[in-house]
């Protein structure tokens, strides 16, 4: 078959692609058979369905001879086949449970991550614990460490510890060991401070308070005035421990140990306290504590005065109180140096005492006398006198009471009552209690005026009786009352002046002496006026001042009584 021009040949490519555009089976796999379909002759095209016929016809019975020949391999394909679509349908049920599980999966696989990086963190810090195994020793040990340099002593050691943890806690506060161990660290400071505290309270010089303040400082527990405070309190727990100490029962001695405490300790606490903190107090104390030292110290002063007053009026000894105002003295003498001379506050207090002390004694010297007086029994005794080499012997001083007071039982108690009392009085005498003192005398005196006046309203005095109670008032006024007066003098300058002056309050007494001396000497008429009455008309009652009495005479065949009776206490004149 000739080719066909080449205008022919354009066209039928066109075609071809016309064809190829138009017909739908013209697929990728078809193409090439279409486009050689579009290459043939028209007699070839009319040709090509029989041949297509019989390729198909070539084709049918090779597959049949081949599916006689292979018909195992088709058998064996088709259950093949059907073992595969059932296995595809299990793969697709488990495929769906895969499906399902996978969400499982995903949150186990999470979790397995965030355990694994737990674990790797643990694994880190177990690490860094290994390397770090013996610093970390060292910080545990640092408790028991501190505690053991607390017991001992070591305090600078154990402060330095407190520091290093404190450093610790503050660069890692999130480290709960660290934290736990600046909690154990701060209980051990508690002891620390416990114990500089209780050394505080105990005796200790300036150089220790010098360190415990130091270390106060360095814990930072107390501010500055806290500190002080602490210090004060301290150091008056110690001064009041050592004053309970002392025993109580026994004033006077209670009272040597009180003053010798606050003469030797108070001072010291002063200027320990000054010594302390002169730093910033110096020049300026009032204004840096707040007079925080003067204050303390008032209250100090002011414990000191109470005591006094209170444990004074139990001292029973003048000579013992002058020993406790001479060391009162020099107490305060010596605490002038640190500026707490309180000698200006002493004199009312031991004035109190004196005078609670003489008073005492007084009114003892009285009730003394009223007791003898009352249980007095009249009867005459023998002159007694001292020997002149024990006067001798005297001190020029001494105002030895009359020997002539021994006769009259009463009055030499109560006139030894006054001299015990001026023996009292005489190591401690304020000057300015002289009138007060005076007045005390003069009233003790008075009490005796009074008790022998209320004596003879109330006694009924045999003749004898009565002549000896005469005797003894006008000793209590011609011997007792000058001697009361002198012994004042020898405690107070013109004293005996003041008891002097006061002799006309004493009336009374003389009245009653004076009528007595004169019934006494109007009685030995009256006896012999009754004497001869008796005589002329025997035993006739006799009435004297309205009372009737029985006259009766008896002759005594003894004539030492007579002599008695002819010389008794009624026969005699009253010395006046």
């Amino acid at each position: 078959m000739s080719a066909l021009p080449a205008p022919e040949a354009a066209s039928l490519d066109d075609m071809s692609m016309a064809m190829s555009n138009i017909l739908p089976l013209a697929s990728a796999e078809q193409q090439p058979y279409v486009s050689e379909l579009l290459s043939f002759t028209l007699d070839r095209l009319h040709k090509e369905p029989e041949l297509l016929r019989v390729d198909a016809e070539r084709i049918r019975r090779q597959m049949q001879e081949v599916a006689v020949g292979n018909y195992r391999a088709f058998v064996a394909a088709a259950e093949a086949l059907l073992e595969i679509r059932e296995e595809v349908s299990s793969i697709d049920k488990h495929l769906e449970s895969l499906i399902a599980g996978i969400p499982n999966l995903t949150s186990c696989c999470t979790e397995f991550v965030n355990s694994a990086e737990q674990i790797l963190e643990k694994r880190k810090m177990n690490q860094t614990l290994l390397a770090n195994h013996s610093a970390l020793l060292d910080l545990l040990e640092i408790p028991h460490l501190m505690d053991t340099c607390v017991r001992n002593g070591n305090y600078d050691e154990a402060l330095d510890l407190v520091a290093l943890v404190s450093k610790l806690t503050t660069l890692h506060p999130k480290i709960p060991v660290i934290q736990a161990l600046g909690a154990e660290v701060r209980q051990t400071t508690q002891s620390l401070l416990y114990q500089l505290l209780q050394k505080l309270r105990s005796s200790i010089q300036l150089p220790e308070c010098l360190r415990i303040i130091g270390y106060l400082r360095r814990i930072g527990v107390f501010s500055e005035y806290e500190i002080r405070l602490q210090f004060l309190q301290c150091r008056e727990s110690w001064f009041i421990g050592m004053l309970d100490d002392l025993d109580q029962r026994n004033p006077y001695e209670y009272l040597k140990g009180m003053i010798k405490c606050h003469r030797m300790h108070l001072f010291d606490v002063v200027n320990q306290y000054r010594a302390t903190f002169a730093d910033d107090t110096a020049g300026n104390e009032g204004n840096s504590d707040g007079g925080l030292l003067f204050d303390w110290a008032m209250h100090q002063i002011i414990l000191h005065l109470k005591t006094l007053k209170v444990m004074l009026p139990k001292i029973t000894e003048g000579g013992s109180l002058s020993n406790i105002l001479d060391q009162c003295m020099y107490c305060a003498m010596g605490l002038g140096w640190v500026g707490l001379d309180f000698r200006g506050l002493l004199p009312p207090l031991f004035e109190e005492a004196v005078l609670s002390l003489f008073t005492k004694n007084i009114s003892t010297a009285v009730d003394n006398f009223q007791a003898f007086l009352d249980s007095h029994r009249w009867v005459p005794l023998p002159a007694v006198g001292f020997p002149s080499s024990s006067l001798g012997e005297e001190n020029a001083d001494d105002t030895p009471p009359p020997s002539s007071l021994m006769e009259h039982l009463p009055l030499a108690v109560f006139t030894n009552g006054v001299s015990a009392a001026m023996n009292e009085l005489r190591p401690c005498a304020p000057l300015s209690l002289k009138n007060v003192l005076a007045e005390e005398l003069v009233k003790g005196l008075q009490s005796v005026s009074d008790s022998l006046l209320r004596y003879n309203t109330n006694r009924m005095l045999r003749d004898n009786e009565s002549a000896l109670f005469i005797k003894l008032c006008q000793a209590f006024i011609e011997i007792a009352f000058p001697h009361c007066a002198t012994c004042f003098g020898r405690c107070y300058a013109g004293g005996s002046t003041l008891i002097l002056d006061a002799k006309s309050s004493f009336d009374g007494i003389y009245r009653l002496v004076g009528s007595l001396q004169s019934r006494a000497l109007t009685r030995p008429a009256q006896e012999a006026g009754n004497s001869s009455n008796i005589k002329e008309n025997g035993n006739v009652p006799v009435k004297e001042n309205g009372v009737a009495h029985g006259v009766e005479t008896t002759q005594s065949s003894d004539p030492e009584q007579e002599d008695v009776n002819s010389t008794g206490p009624e026969n005699r004149k009253p010395d006046v």
